[in-house]
């Protein structure tokens, strides 16, 4: 079953791909990788659950909010191969949580988009990873997720 199969399967629909908002391509391809740059979690041109994780924003917030940046950054790979069955696997995802002080749990947001991709590519999809708190993200997001996948 390739991938695009295996979304509907799981009844994930991509959301459209994200316009940049500043001087940068969303996708950038080199040799067999492909990098997708930083997506925050957004819905209806809205930023979902804008805050620090640790103050205004749950934990559950932030993996929601982590699981959509990797939905986005999908979608932006499907915009650039024309399908995600063009993806042999995820090489890496980096994960930026604007954490409020003493928050500590930023592997616990990533996991809301590490837990997707496995669930979406299956073994393809285990990745190394970089958990990362910051004071703040672009338009006042409580995520950012940025990933380098193996692709044809």
């Amino acid at each position: 079953m390739g991938i695009e199969d295996r979304l509907t399967t799981l009844g994930i629909e991509l959301p459209p791909a994200a316009k940049p908002v500043a001087s940068y391509v969303p996708v950038r391809r080199h040799g067999g990788l492909a990098f997708v740059a930083g997506q925050v979690a957004q819905e209806e041109g809205r930023v979902l659950f804008p805050g620090h994780l640790g103050a205004e924003v749950t934990l559950d917030q932030g993996q929601e909010a982590a699981r959509r940046c990797a939905l986005q950054a999908l979608a932006a790979l499907r915009e650039e191969l024309g399908t995600l069955d063009r993806v042999l696997g995820i090489v890496q995802v980096q994960v930026f949580v604007s954490s409020a002080p003493g928050f500590t749990d930023q592997p616990k947001v990533a996991n809301g988009a590490s837990d997707l991709l496995v669930d979406v590519f299956g073994d393809p999809g285990k990745h190394a990873r970089v958990a990362v708190g910051v004071p703040e993200l672009p338009l006042g997001a409580p995520v950012e997720v940025a990933m380098v996948a193996e692709v044809e």
